[in-house]
Parts: structure tokens; C-alpha cells; sequence
């Protein structure tokens, strides 16, 4: 395939700044780019026109507006209606599963399944961040195979104030360290996109003004390498990681996460501690596990 009309989406444009280079950006300004199901699935879509695309070699994942994104968006209305219309591939559990398993079930797709693709894509994969990355907006940063972001970029992970233990996607102890992992979880606490780059978590620190330009030219560069050896480069990688241990541990801690989902339900009536959305959920529209 050599794809040259950028597709039409509603929460996403797709972009070609370049020769072998795709842009996909998130567009859901007004909601702080929070993670609608449609915006997770027309990303997955864009993904796969660019990985699909023989012209393409390198793809940048960005963001219109000051914030990259604020996580999941807990105001959606359309939700179910979405996953029910689109194809799905999480079907384990069948399509009209009800209880802990549907939620696990969705989960499983939409979150853990989504990050792990897009971790695998066969192409090299660049995130372009600035401002607030929270909770689920991790999960979009850290599938990418290179993260360059602006000086104000700042990344949490606050799931554990929602009484959950941490995002879906679970890759903390792999890109901040076991000790760093803790805090960040424990806390809640932001790390800035200086200290995100001395844990390793983010290749280079830029000015605002700067950040497009800069990973543009570094999309550019990598490009210009052939492309099955940047392939076979970036699976090496990988699979080594994973030999570290970091698939099983995906695993348990999905599996932990569900746990804390069916408790909240259990005692909360709701799959997140209302103490939360009481004290955060009107300044943070869509920041959630």
C-alpha cells in the first residue's frame, strides 16, 4: 500500500509532514484530549493506515492544544454504543458477557490490548508531548518506541487516589525504575519532563516552541534507514524487555487492576472511589485510570 489522501476522522488528524513520515494527532482540545472510545479506536486506525502504508517509515504520535492528554474520558455518553458498532477483536468472554468479565473484557481491548499493538507496530514510533500526560494518556507515551518532550510536559499516574492500582497498562518499573515506580504511584505525584529524562522514560527535553520541529527532524533521520532493520532493530528490543519479565508482569497487574475495579464496585457501587471524583473529576475532565 502507498497511501497519499489523509483519511477523515472525528478525534484525530492524520498527517503526512514529511517523506516516509506520519503524524497522527490527537484532536479533542476542548476535552484536554481525554480518551474517548473513538478517539482509542480511530488511533488504532490511524496506526494501522501508517504501519499499512509502504511509504510510510516512521510514525510521530502528537496532540493539538496545551495538553497531551488527561486520560480516559469518564464523561463519554457514547461508550458502549461505540464498542458495540465497531469490529472487536477482545471477544473471550463473547459479545454480550455482563459483570466483572465485561469490564475486564473492554479493558482487555481497549487498554491493555490497544498499547500492547501499538508497542508492537513494525514501525519505529515517535511521541511528541507537552503538558499534562495523566494516567491513561501514559498508555498512549509509553508504547512509543522514542518519547521527545517540550520543557512543560509533566506525566502521573493517579490511578491509586481512584482506589485502583495503576493504569491498565503497566509499564512504571521499566521506564522510571522499582523505586521511582513506587513513588510515582504511591503519591500521585507529577514527574516533570526534566526528571523523566534522567529515569530514562523520555530521550530529550525541549523548548514548547520547539517540540514539532525537533521531532520532525529526528522522524526525518531515522526514516532515511532502511526500513526492515529498523524493524527487526525495534523487535530485538522488544523481545529482550520482555525476557526482563515485563509481559508476565503486564499480566498481574491487569489482573490487580480488574481486582480493584470489582472492589469499588463491590463496596462504591462504581468502579472508582467516589472520593475522587468528589475532590478532582470537575478540574480534570476524563483523568481516570
Amino acid at each position: 500500500m502507498n497511501g497519499s489522501t489523509a483519511p477523515e476522522f472525528e478525534t484525530i488528524v492524520y498527517e503526512r509532514p514529511a517523506e516516509k513520515v506520519a503524524r497522527i494527532v490527537l484532536n479533542r482540545v476542548d476535552a484536554r484530549n481525554a480518551q474517548s472510545m473513538r478517539l482509542l479506536y480511530e488511533l488504532n486506525d490511524a496506526f494501522d493506515i501508517a504501519a499499512q502504508d509502504d511509504s510510510v517509515s516512521v510514525i510521530i504520535l502528537a496532540a493539538n492544544g496545551p495538553h497531551f492528554s488527561s486520560g480516559h474520558d469518564l464523561r463519554e455518553a457514547d461508550a458502549l454504543g461505540v464498542i458495540e458498532a465497531h469490529d472487536r477483536v477482545g471477544t473471550w468472554c463473547g459479545f454480550g458477557c455482563d459483570g466483572a468479565q465485561s469490564q475486564m473484557a473492554v479493558e482487555k481491548e481497549m487498554y491493555l490490548g490497544l498499547s500492547e499493538r501499538w508497542r508492537n507496530l513494525p514501525k519505529p514510533t515517535i511521541a511528541e508531548v507537552q503538558g499534562k500526560v495523566i494516567a491513561g494518556g501514559l498508555m498512549l507515551v509509553w508504547p512509543c518506541d522514542l518519547v521527545i518532550a517540550a520543557d512543560d510536559a509533566q506525566f502521573q499516574d493517579n490511578t491509586i487516589s481512584m482506589g485502583v492500582a495503576g493504569v491498565e497498562f503497566f509499564n512504571h518499573p521499566f521506564e522510571v525504575g522499582v523505586r521511582k515506580a513506587k513513588e510515582m504511584l504511591f503519591t500521585s505525584d507529577f514527574l516533570s519532563a526534566a526528571e523523566a529524562r534522567q529515569l530514562g522514560m523520555v530521550n530529550h527535553v525541549v523548548a514548547r516552541d520547539q517540540l514539532s520541529d525537533f521531532t520532525l527532524a529526528l522522524a526525518r533521520r531515522i526514516a532515511e534507514k532502511p526500513l526492515f532493520a529498523l524493524r527487526l532493530a525495534k523487535e530485538a528490543v522488544n523481545v529482550a524487555q520482555d525476557n526482563q519479565g515485563r509481559a508476565t508482569a503486564m499480566q498481574t497487574s491487569f489482573a490487580y487492576h480488574q481486582l480493584c475495579h470489582s472492589h469499588n464496585q463491590q463496596v462504591h457501587g462504581m468502579l472508582i472511589d467516589p472520593s475522587f471524583m468528589a475532590k478532582t473529576f470537575g478540574d480534570a475532565v476524563g483523568a481516570r485510570s
